[in-house]
C-alpha cells in the first residue's frame, strides 16, 4: 500500500505540489480531537433522546418515530453534500455544521424547560440535528487520509486510530450518558451533547492548520469547456461505486446490519431496560463495556490488521458483533452475563472498520474523496432510519422477545451470506492493486460497520 498517489496527482486537498518534508502529527491529533467529543456528545445523546420520549411519551412506536426523523436527514443530506464537501472544502464544513448541530440540540432542553416543546417541534428539532451531522461527520471523515500523510502515519493505522476513538467515544459517552440520565435526568445528556458540538467545531476551527482541507482540485477542463458542476461531480460518484462490485457488496451488507443495529441501540434496548427494570444506568453499562472492548480490538486491529487475512477478520468481526447481542437479551440473562455478552461483541466489533477502511481508501481516487465517501456512507446508512421506526412498530405489535431473535438471526444470515460472495475473495488482494496504481488515493473511513 502507498500513501504518495496525492502528490503524483496534483496534490492533497486541492494544494499542488509535493507534501513538506517536515512530519506533523498535529493534524491527525486535531481531527481525531474533533471525531472523538463530537462523537461522545452522539453517544450521550443516544442513550438520553430515547429515554426522554419513553419517560415522557411511553410509546415506543413514538420513540422508534423520533430515531426515524433524525437519521432520515443525515443519510439524504450526507449523500448529496458529497461534492460540496469536495468543492467548498471538509474544514469549512466541519465547523460550521458542528456548530449548527449544537444550536438545535442545545434547544430541546431549552424549550422543554419553558414548556413550548411539543412532540412535532421535537421532530424537527432532532431532523435538524441529523441534517447538520452528517455533512460533519463526512468532513472529518475525508479529512483522516490528508491528516496522516502530513503525520506519515500508515492508513490501516489512521483508519484503525479513527476506530479507537469512535470505541472510545462510545465508551465513554454511553457510560456518562447512562450516569447522568440516571442521575440529572435525560435534559442534562442532551444539554451536554450541544456543548461537545460546539467544542468539536471550535477544535476544527482553531486547531487545523489553515492549509488543509481546502475544496480538491479537479483535473483542468480543455480550452472551452465548463468546469464539471454538481450534478456531474455527483454522477461521477455513482458511476465509480458501480465499477467496484466488491464496494457494493460491502455497502449493501452494512446497510442491513446499520438497519439492525439502530433497532437495538434505539429501541429494543431501551425497551429491554425499562421491562427488565434494569433502568437507564444499564444502558450506560452496555454501551460502557461494549466500547471499551471495541477500543481493545480497534488498537490489536491498528497494529497487527495489514498482516491479517482481512477477508477472515471482517467476518469473524462480523460473527461477534451482531447476533449474539439479540440473542442474550431475548433470553432475558442477568446483567453480568449481558455485559460479557457486550463486550465479546465490542471486542468483534473494533476488527472491521480498521479493515473495510483500509479496502476503501485504497480504491477511491482523492479528488472523488467527499463524493464517492458520501455516497457510500448514505447507502449504507440507508437503513438506519427505518431501524429504530421499523423496532418501535414491531415490538408494540408483536413483543420485545420475537423482535429480538427475528432480528439476530437476520444478522447472522446477512454477514454470513455476503461473505460467500465471489467479490469478497478481492479483499486480500486489495494492497496489491494499491501499491500497482500510483494514482488511486484513499477514502476516508469505512461505512459505519460497526455499533453506533
Amino acid at each position: 500500500m502507498t500513501t504518495d498517489g496525492a502528490s503524483q496527482s496534483g496534490g492533497i486537498g486541492g494544494i499542488p505540489g509535493k507534501r513538506s518534508g517536515k512530519r506533523s502529527l498535529r493534524p491527525l491529533g486535531g481531527v481525531l480531537a474533533a471525531m472523538a467529543v463530537s462523537l461522545t456528545g452522539t453517544r450521550i445523546s443516544v442513550v438520553a433522546l430515547p429515554w426522554f420520549v419513553l419517560v415522557t411519551t411511553g410509546s415506543a412506536t413514538q420513540t422508534g418515530l423520533v430515531a426515524f426523523c433524525e437519521m432520515t436527514p443525515y443519510v439524504v443530506v450526507k449523500a448529496f453534500t458529497g461534492p460540496l464537501v469536495d468543492r467548498i472544502g471538509a474544514r469549512a464544513v466541519s465547523w460550521s455544521t458542528d456548530l449548527a448541530s449544537a444550536t438545535a440540540a442545545a434547544a430541546v432542553p431549552l424549550l422543554h424547560l419553558l414548556d413550548l416543546l411539543s412532540f412535532p417541534l421535537l421532530l424537527i428539532l432532532v431532523a435538524l440535528i441529523g441534517a447538520a451531522r452528517g455533512p460533519g461527520d463526512l468532513a472529518k471523515e475525508v479529512m483522516i487520509p490528508e491528516a496522516a500523510e502530513h503525520g506519515r502515519v500508515p492508513l490501516e493505522r489512521a483508519t484503525g486510530l479513527s476506530g479507537v476513538i469512535e470505541r472510545l467515544a462510545s465508551t465513554v459517552g454511553l457510560a456518562v450518558g447512562g450516569s447522568l440520565v440516571a442521575l440529572l435526568g435525560p435534559l442534562t445528556g442532551l444539554a451536554v451533547n450541544a456543548g461537545c458540538f460546539a467544542l468539536g467545531s471550535v477544535i476544527i476551527k482553531l486547531a487545523l492548520p489553515r492549509g488543509m482541507g481546502h475544496g480538491a482540485q479537479e483535473a483542468a477542463s480543455p480550452a472551452g469547456e465548463v468546469a464539471p458542476g454538481y450534478w456531474r461531480r455527483f454522477g461521477e460518484g455513482f458511476t465509480f461505486l458501480r465499477g467496484e462490485p466488491l464496494l457494493l457488496t460491502v455497502i449493501v451488507m452494512v446497510g442491513i446490519t446499520n438497519l439492525l443495529d439502530a433497532a437495538i441501540s434505539s429501541v429494543l434496548v431501551p425497551v429491554w431496560a425499562m421491562e427488565s427494570g434494569n433502568g437507564p444506568t444499564a444502558i450506560g453499562l452496555m454501551g460502557g463495556v461494549m466500547g471499551a472492548a471495541g477500543v481493545g480490538g480497534s488498537l490489536i486491529a491498528a497494529l497487527v490488521a495489514h498482516r491479517l487475512r482481512r477477508r477472515v477478520v471482517v467476518l469473524t468481526g462480523f460473527l461477534l458483533a451482531g447476533a449474539p447481542r439479540f440473542l442474550i437479551l431475548a433470553l432475558d440473562a442477568p446483567l453480568g452475563v449481558v455485559l460479557a455478552v457486550f463486550a465479546v461483541s465490542g471486542f468483534g466489533a473494533g476488527f472491521i472498520n480498521p479493515v473495510l477502511g483500509a479496502v476503501l481508501v485504497e480504491r477511491v481516487p482523492r479528488r472523488m474523496l467527499g463524493r464517492v465517501n458520501a455516497l457510500g456512507d448514505s447507502l449504507a446508512w440507508a437503513g438506519i432510519p427505518l431501524g429504530g421506526l421499523l423496532a418501535g412498530v414491531a415490538v408494540t405489535a408483536a413483543g420485545l422477545v420475537p423482535v429480538l431473535l427475528v432480528g439476530g438471526a437476520a444478522y447472522f444470515l446477512t454477514t454470513n451470506l455476503a461473505g460467500l460472495r465471489r467479490e469478497w475473495r478481492e479483499m486480500d488482494r486489495t494492497r496489491g492493486r494499491g501499491a500497482l496504481n500510483p494514482h488511486t488515493a484513499h477514502s476516508s473511513a469505512a461505512p459505519n460497520a460497526g455499533i453506533r
